[in-house]
């Protein structure tokens, strides 16, 4: 859709920054083209707004004010009756998806109010509804499945692989694994940055290191990964207190960088 509305209606990308929405496919489905709009009466537009519950003034006055000005980008009949066919389409296609996400969201949330271990991982910071379902579906309900946390960080990737010839030794990244499963632990750990004191100290240390975000985070995860086996396993709400205490017993250098570089 974008790049076809680069070729011949533009402005819709600059009226609306997010075209992935329902507002915007029926907007395209209704005027799929900029002469077609722009002979549209003001008052239809705006009505069209309220029913989408889009009732922003000032972003309303803006496509107004930017329908009123807008020069077509081509002219050409051919191009423009091809290009509405197919943006059609798309929009349809568009339609279609969002409303079947919107059917897996409320199936996921019916879901989670029945596992007992959703409100186990809900109790990680930052993880919210949305990191804690796509935990317990990367852990399962088999608490015989893992024996420990090496094999969860093995399986999904974000253990790193140890490549040994003759005296040489490499480090790299898992290719092959779960892609899910490393997405899910490396974006809960990305996440858990804004919200984690010893987990934002961890990730400024790596990065203090010269580590890539991308690598601070991975190595951030791998931490996280025994943190949320341990919960997981022994069905154990995670408390962020009793984990620096416990921290602070073992001597961790890691308080100790976060005291001697407060955020």
């Amino acid at each position: 859709m974008t790049s076809l509305l680069k070729c011949y209606f533009p402005q819709i990308l600059e009226w609306f920054p997010d075209i992935r929405t329902a507002l915007v496919a029926d907007f395209l489905l209704r005027w799929p083209a900029l002469t077609t709009l722009r002979k549209v009466r003001r008052e239809t537009l705006l009505k069209f707004f309220r029913a989408h519950n889009s009732v922003r003034a000032e972003a309303i006055e803006k496509r107004l004010e930017g329908i009123k000005r807008a020069a077509p980008l081509v002219t050409d009949g051919a191009v423009i009756a091809s290009s509405v066919v197919m943006m059609r389409a798309l929009c349809s296609q568009l339609k279609t998806t969002l409303a079947a996400i919107a059917a897996f969201d409320s199936e996921i949330a019916a879901l989670c109010t029945v596992n007992d271990d959703f409100a186990l991982l809900k109790s990680l910071p930052g993880a919210g509804r949305n990191y804690a379902a796509r935990l317990v579906v990367a852990l399962g309900t088999d608490r015989e499945r893992w024996q420990s946390a090496d094999e969860v960080a093995r399986l999904s990737g974000i253990a790193p692989v140890i490549e040994r010839s003759g005296k040489s030794c490499r480090i790299r990244w898992r290719y092959f694994c779960p892609k899910f499963l490393r997405q899910s632990f490396h974006e809960y750990a990305g996440e858990s940055v804004k919200h984690s004191f010893w987990a934002r100290a961890y990730y400024e240390q790596q990065r203090a290191k010269g580590k890539s975000h991308q690598a601070a985070v991975r190595a951030l995860a791998f931490k996280w990964i025994r943190i949320i086996y341990k919960c997981w396993k022994t069905k154990t709400p995670y408390d962020e207190v009793k984990h620096l205490e416990a921290l602070r017993k073992q001597g961790s250098s890691l308080l100790t960088y976060a005291a001697n570089h407060p955020a």
